[in-house]
C-alpha cells in the first residue's frame, strides 16, 4: 500500500452520468468534509454529466454547494484525468465511490476498480448490480424468504394493461423504473390517466419498469456495515410531510419534506426482527462494505423490505450516517470503516491465485 507522509491516498469519486448527479455532488461534499484529513489525503475525481473525467482540488470543486438544487462541479478548477488498467493511476491507495444510480452504483464502476486493481469502498461487481436492478434484487430476495411488497415487470415496448394490474395490485400502485434510485421516475398512482403518465415517465429513465401494490405501513429504514460478518445500526423512521410519499423533491429539495425519527420509535423484539432481516438481505445480494436496507412496517409487525441501495447518500441529512452515528459511530469513523474494509477485501483476493501450476 503507497503511503505518503504517513497517510492513506483516497480517490473520492462523484458526479457521473446518472439523473442523480447533484445528489453525489452532495453526498461528496459530506464525505470530504467529514474524512479524517490526519489519516486521509484526499484526491477528488469529478465526472460531469457527458462521462468525462477531472482531477479536482481538494477546495474549491463545487459551485453552489449549499444550494441543492444549483449545485454543480466546479470545472475551472480541474483538469482532465484517465485512469488505466496496469498504469500508475496517481497511485491511489483506495477508493470511494460515491456515485448514485447508473454508471456507478450498477457494477460499471466496480467492475473498472477491479481492472485497475486498486481497492474500492462497497459491493463488489455482482453485488452492485443486484442492488440497482429492483426487478432482480426482489425476485432473489422472495426466493431467500424475504417479504417484499407484491410487483409486476414491463420491458420496454410491452403493453402495460391498467385493468390487469389493479386486478393483481389493487390501487394505489406504485410505478419506479428498475435501475434509479433517489426516487427518480418514481410516481404512485390512483387512477388510470395517473397510471398512463406515469408509466410513460419511469420508461424515460430505463427500459424495464416495476408496478408495485401500495403497503399502508410505516418506513423504516436501517444501515447495515460490514464485510463477512456485517452488523445493523438501529432502524429509524422517515415521516413525510406534504408530499404523497418519500420523492425525490421530499428527500433532497424540501427542507421539511420529510422528517426522520432517530432511532425509531418501535417495540425491541421489532427492532431485532428488522436488524435481522436487513443482516440476512445484505448476504442474500451478495453485500459488502455498507447498504442502507428500506422497509414498510404494517399492522406493528408486518415487515416488508421495500430495496437495498450499496451506496446510500452520505448528504447531511442522509439516514445512513445518521443512523450509524445514533448507534455509536461518528461520521469520521464510519468513513474510516468502509474505507478499512475495502482494503481488507482487497488484500484477501490478492492472496487468491490468479494462474494454475503445470
Amino acid at each position: 500500500m503507497n503511503v505518503r507522509k504517513n497517510k492513506i491516498r483516497v480517490g473520492i469519486i462523484f458526479g457521473g452520468r446518472s439523473a442523480e448527479h447533484e445528489v453525489s455532488l452532495q453526498s461528496a461534499k459530506n464525505v470530504i468534509d467529514a474524512i479524517d484529513k490526519k489519516k486521509y489525503e484526499v484526491v477528488p475525481i469529478g465526472i460531469n454529466k457527458n462521462g468525462r473525467w477531472f482531477l479536482n482540488s481538494s477546495s474549491g470543486f463545487l459551485l453552489n454547494d449549499s444550494n441543492p438544487k444549483l449545485i454543480k462541479l466546479n470545472k475551472e478548477s480541474t483538469k482532465s484525468l484517465a485512469l488505466m488498467p496496469g498504469g500508475d493511476n496517481h497511485r491511489l491507495d483506495a477508493v470511494f465511490p460515491i456515485l448514485h444510480g447508473p454508471y456507478g452504483e450498477d457494477g460499471t464502476m466496480q467492475g473498472l476498480l477491479k481492472l485497475l486493481d486498486v481497492p474500492f469502498v462497497g459491493a463488489g461487481v455482482l453485488g452492485s448490480a443486484l442492488g440497482m436492478d429492483k426487478d432482480v434484487q426482489k425476485r432473489l430476495l422472495n426466493l431467500a424468504g424475504v417479504k417484499t411488497a407484491k410487483f409486476l415487470v414491463f420491458n420496454e415496448g410491452s403493453k402495460v394493461d391498467f385493468k390487469a394490474v389493479v386486478r393483481q395490485l389493487g390501487l394505489p400502485v406504485f410505478i419506479k423504473p428498475a435501475n434509479m434510485g433517489s426516487s427518480i421516475g418514481i410516481t404512485k398512482a390512483n387512477d388510470q390517466k395517473r397510471f398512463k403518465s406515469a408509466v410513460a415517465e419511469a420508461f424515460k429513465y430505463d427500459r424495464k419498469i416495476l408496478v408495485e401494490e401500495y403497503i399502508n405501513g410505516r418506513e423504516i429504514e436501517c444501515s447495515v456495515l460490514g464485510n463477512e460478518k456485517p452488523i445493523a445500526s438501529v432502524p429509524g423512521e422517515i415521516i413525510v410531510n406534504g408530499h404523497a410519499f418519500y420523492s425525490y423533491e421530499a428527500k433532497y429539495l424540501d427542507e421539511n419534506g420529510a422528517m426522520l425519527k432517530i432511532p425509531a420509535k418501535l417495540p425491541k423484539s421489532v427492532i431485532k426482527k428488522i436488524q435481522k432481516i436487513a443482516v440476512e438481505s445484505f448476504k442474500v445480494l451478495c453485500f459488502e462494505g455498507m447498504a442502507r436496507v428500506d422497509f414498510f412496517l404494517r399492522n406493528v409487525n408486518e415487515i416488508f423490505v421495500d430495496e437495498l441501495n450499496t451506496i446510500p447518500g452520505f448528504t447531511k441529512i442522509s439516514m445512513y450516517p445518521k443512523l450509524w452515528e445514533a448507534s455509536g459511530i461518528s461520521y469520521p469513523k464510519l468513513i474510516d470503516r468502509l474505507i478499512t474494509l475495502a482494503i481488507e477485501r482487497f488484500a484477501k483476493e490478492k492472496k487468491l491465485k490468479t494462474s494454475v501450476d503445470l
